[in-house]
């Protein structure tokens, strides 16, 4: 027993020394990659901060696209009935949208998921909370003021007249941001 003993002291002691002799590979570099920080209105709000509604309108139609190009698919590529089509839409807005969130990229809070263009993958995205509410939100918004027949009208002429027509006409929510120039300030009423 004593010498078993001593056999294993020994064995402890070498491997002791000998992990302290031998290093493992180099620690890989780690980064440090903080969450975008909301203000109140982006996190409480109800409704789409004003600087991701583009970002937002750009989204909805690509989501309108794919769910109304899927159902032409499906019967053919030819034209949806009124009553299809009608459908498809509002299950386009009703969908769970649980795959946007906001991002930081150089500075500027985005909106990121299917269909929107700048995504890092290096970057940390802040999903769910209000965003999906928000989204199905303003998509039932646009097809109430638009009409089903006008949106569907538009995607049959193909995703940049839909964008057009939900995004960047003179009302549109990227109107403001066409080539960086803000929107003009609402003029004052005289109150009597």
């Amino acid at each position: 027993m004593l010498l078993a003993l001593a056999a294993w002291l020994a064995l402890s002691l070498l491997a002791a020394t000998g992990a302290e002799m031998c290093e493992g590979p180099p620690a890989a570099e780690s980064r440090s990659m903080p969450a975008p920080q909301l203000s109140p209105e982006e996190r409480l709000s109800p409704h789409m901060p004003e600087a991701l509604r583009c970002d937002a309108c750009h989204a909805i139609a690509f989501q309108i696209e794919e769910q109304l190009r899927r159902a032409e698919g499906k019967v053919g590529r030819k034209v949806l009935s009124e009553s299809d089509y009608m459908e498809v839409l509002e299950r386009s807005c009703s969908q769970g949208w649980d795959s946007y969130g906001v991002q930081e990229l150089d500075g500027k809070k985005r909106l990121a998921g299917p269909g929107l263009p700048g995504q890092e993958p290096m970057t940390v995205m802040v999903m769910g909370g209000p965003w999906p509410g928000r989204l199905s939100k303003m998509c039932h918004s646009y097809v109430g003021e638009r009409g089903e027949a006008q949106i569907y009208g538009a995607h049959r002429r193909g995703l940049a007249a839909l964008r057009e027509l939900l995004c960047h006409g003179e009302k549109g929510a990227c109107a403001s941001s066409k080539a960086g120039v803000p929107a003009p300030p609402k003029a004052l009423q005289n109150e009597l």
